[in-house]
């Protein structure tokens, strides 16, 4: 009689100790969960440029020296306001669409900036808590901006 009293507290045990694995490993694995994305809204800095991909290994065509932004998030969209001065002052509002891939956030956007400013221009661009890139193109114009938070 006592073969089954200890086999019943040997299983016992083991199912303690297995709980005790299970639970700790749960523990273990806290926060490496699917991950939000990454916060973007706020205040940007940085350049952008225009080139002529046929010549790529020419310099840039402009290379303007400051480019900064602001982005507010509503919703899947983000709004995103873009303002420098490259020979003469801009500002310009867009919305972007964007959705989590990896830990990032990729965005695409159509914006008309006027006939004076070259018109339907598309991008794309990627965005982490600390940068910001894109690549644009237009009927007129190709080209790139590379953004981070301000210092």
């Amino acid at each position: 009689m006592a073969a089954p009293v200890i086999a019943r507290i040997g299983w016992a045990s083991a199912l303690v100790v297995a709980a005790a694995v299970v639970t700790l490993m749960a523990q273990g694995q806290r926060g490496r969960g699917p991950q939000g994305p990454p916060e973007i809204a706020g205040k940007w800095t940085g350049t952008w440029s225009s080139f002529n991909p046929a010549r790529s290994t020419e310099q840039p065509k402009e290379m303007c020296k400051q480019l900064d932004a602001d982005i507010v998030r509503n919703g899947e969209v983000w709004v995103a306001t873009f303002e420098g001065d490259c020979g003469r002052p801009y500002k310009y509002k867009i919305s972007m669409n964007g959705r989590l891939s990896g830990g990032v956030v990729l965005f695409t956007g159509t914006a008309d900036l006027g006939a004076q400013d070259g018109g339907v221009y598309d991008w794309v661009g990627r965005a982490t808590a600390g940068e910001f890139i894109g690549f644009y193109t237009s009927a007129r114009a190709t080209g790139f901006f590379n953004l981070s938070r301000p210092k």
